[in-house]
C-alpha cells in the first residue's frame, strides 16, 4: 500500500451531493433544510469557555477548556422530534463525557510519569438533514475526534427517523440484506470511486494491481444514506467512504451518489418499497 502524509478531503451528501474539506476537522455533512445554530467559542488563555443554543433553528454546543475541545450540533428538523432529540442529547452527553475522561486519564498518567505527554482530547459531531419525505427524516453526521497521535480521525454516520413508529432506523434496515443492496449498486459505485481516485492520483486505477486501494470495495461497508430529489420518495442513495477504505489517509474521504434503480427497489423489504422511486 502507499504510505503518504496527511491531507484529506471530507465530503458531504445532501439530497446526495458532495463537498470537500480536510478530515482534520469536518464541515457539515449534508444539505440542511434548516441549519443548526453555529456557536463559535475561543479561549486564548486556556480558561474554560462554553456556549450552547437550543431553539427553533436547532441545537449546538461548543466547549473549550483544559479537558477538551468539543462541539456537537443537530438541526431543527431533529430538535422538534422529542424522541429523536432525546437520543441526540444522550449521544452528545456521552461523547462529551468520553472526551473529558480521555484527557483526565492522560493528565493522571502524566502526574505519575514525567516523561508522559498528556494530550487534550477533542471531538466534533455535526448532524444535518439529508432529506425529509412524508413520514421520514434522513440525517447524516460527520464526526471527528482527536485522542493523541499525528492527526484526528473522521468518520460518518447516518440514521432514518420513522415518524409513524417514532423510532430510529439505520438506512440498511430498509433492505432485505446488505448483500442484496451491495449487488444492486456495487458496480456503478466503484466506477464513481475510480474516477475520483484517478483525479486525486493523476493516473488511472488498475483494479488488478493487487493494491487494496485500487480494489472495488463493498459500498455497504461504508456509510449509506438515503436522499431524495422529489421530497416524496427516496430516489437517491449516497455512500460516504472514510479514509483508509478506498485510499490512504492523504486522499481523504470519497463519496458516491447513485440513482435508485429497479434493482435497488427489488432489494428493499416489501413493507418499505412504496417509499422508493426510480431516480434519474
Amino acid at each position: 500500500m502507499r504510505r503518504l502524509t496527511v491531507l484529506a478531503a471530507v465530503l458531504l451528501i445532501g439530497g446526495c451531493h458532495a463537498r470537500q474539506a480536510e478530515p482534520a476537522k469536518p464541515a457539515p455533512a449534508a444539505n440542511a433544510t434548516a441549519s443548526a445554530v453555529a456557536v463559535a467559542v475561543a479561549s486564548a488563555d486556556g480558561a474554560s469557555a462554553s456556549a450552547s443554543t437550543s431553539d427553533a433553528k436547532g441545537v449546538a454546543v461548543a466547549i473549550k477548556n483544559k479537558l477538551m475541545e468539543f462541539d456537537y450540533s443537530y438541526p431543527a428538523a431533529a430538535a422538534t422530534i422529542p424522541a429523536l432529540k432525546s437520543w441526540l442529547d444522550s449521544d452528545l452527553a456521552e461523547k462529551k463525557e468520553a472526551t473529558a475522561q480521555g484527557t483526565s486519564d492522560e493528565l493522571a498518567e502524566a502526574k505519575k510519569n514525567p516523561e508522559f505527554f498528556a494530550h487534550t482530547y477533542a471531538h466534533s459531531t455535526k448532524w444535518q438533514v439529508v432529506t425529509e419525505i412524508p413520514g421520514w427524516l434522513s440525517l447524516s453526521a460527520q464526526r471527528w475526534e482527536y485522542t493523541g497521535g499525528a492527526h484526528g480521525n473522521p468518520w460518518f454516520e447516518s440514521l432514518l427517523w420513522d415518524k409513524a413508529a417514532n423510532v430510529r432506523r439505520a438506512p440498511l434496515d430498509l433492505f432485505t440484506s446488505k448483500t442484496a443492496l451491495s449487488a444492486a449498486i456495487r458496480q456503478p459505485f466503484c466506477a464513481q470511486i475510480d474516477k475520483q481516485r484517478a483525479q486525486k492520483r493523476g493516473e488511472p486505477v488498475k483494479r488488478n494491481s493487487g493494491d487494496d486501494f485500487d480494489a472495488c470495495i463493498d459500498p455497504v461497508e461504508s456509510t449509506v444514506i438515503l436522499g431524495s430529489t422529489d421530497k416524496q420518495h427516496f430516489n437517491r442513495i449516497g455512500v460516504l467512504v472514510g479514509p483508509y477504505a478506498a485510499g490512504p489517509y492523504v486522499e481523504g474521504n470519497y463519496e458516491a451518489t447513485l440513482p435508485v434503480t429497479p434493482a435497488v427497489i427489488a432489494a428493499v423489504k416489501p413493507q418499505y418499497r412504496a417509499l422508493f422511486a426510480v431516480g434519474r
